[in-house]
């Protein structure tokens, strides 16, 4: 997965796991499958994502704060502790979605991110500046390991416009107790198994055949946040633990 800096819009949609089927067949005449999917365009998602002791990260979001950000460490398919990972930081600003992230050692990744370097290490990145600002970021939010999101993803990429992007998200799972990202794409169902999310990313403004196709399928704008949706089942379900001890 290439690329270190992303700056675009991002809209959101809920829809029936039938219609991603009969959409992304219409999609596949007019776009190409992602690149670094299989020959289809899919692959698995697993994050790790992160939030302070007084969950600021989650209510910026729930509440739709207009500068809101989030960090997360990423793995695609599968990954080893000697592999790398990518750590993000994702913020959003009057709608637009500015992404930096940096490739890192995951068995280092997690070396920083529980406080077992020295002084003297240097963590290995690929982009320097980039780990600053995330580093900044950690440590003014205080942020510190939440939970773990996973999904399935198919990615279709606009053949004449390559910043045209369309992703479909499904089998959306998360845990909160093994918070190793190189375990797997395992844990509990946070959105129902017949619904699939779909973004649509431009740079500017959705082209009119697409605009098109989302209306003639009847697709409807819905804000789903993995991490704040993934937060509150895991937040339930801690709940009921306490309740039955």
């Amino acid at each position: 997965m290439a690329g270190e800096i992303f700056s675009r819009f991002e809209i959101k949609y809920l829809i029936p796991f039938h219609m991603y089927e009969s959409l992304a067949k219409e999609l596949n005449k007019r776009m190409t499958f992602d690149k670094y999917g299989d020959s289809e365009g899919r692959y698995n998602i697993i994050s790790l994502y992160f939030d302070s002791p007084d969950k600021k990260i989650y209510y910026e979001t729930r509440n739709k704060a207009c500068f809101r950000q989030k960090l997360r460490l990423r793995i695609y398919n599968t990954a080893t502790i000697e592999d790398n990972a990518f750590f993000e930081v994702k913020k959003k600003y009057k709608k637009r979605v500015n992404k930096r992230r940096t490739s890192i050692n995951l068995g280092g990744a997690y070396q920083y991110i529980y406080n077992e370097l020295k002084k003297e290490d240097k963590v290995d990145v690929s982009n320097e500046q980039i780990f600053s600002e995330i580093d900044y970021f950690r440590n003014l939010y205080d942020l510190r390991p939440e939970n773990i999101v996973s999904y399935d993803r198919q990615a279709f990429v606009g053949i004449d416009d390559p910043d045209l992007r369309v992703t479909f998200d499904y089998n959306l799972k998360c845990r909160k107790k093994d918070l190793r990202i190189e375990n797997g794409p395992y844990g509990d169902n946070f959105v129902d198994p017949d619904l699939v999310v779909m973004e649509v990313k431009v740079d500017h403004s959705v082209p009119l055949w697409l605009a098109r196709l989302l209306s003639e399928f009847g697709c409807e704008k819905k804000s789903v946040s993995k991490f704040c949706t993934s937060a509150d089942l895991l937040d339930e379900d801690s709940e009921e633990e306490r309740i039955a001890q």
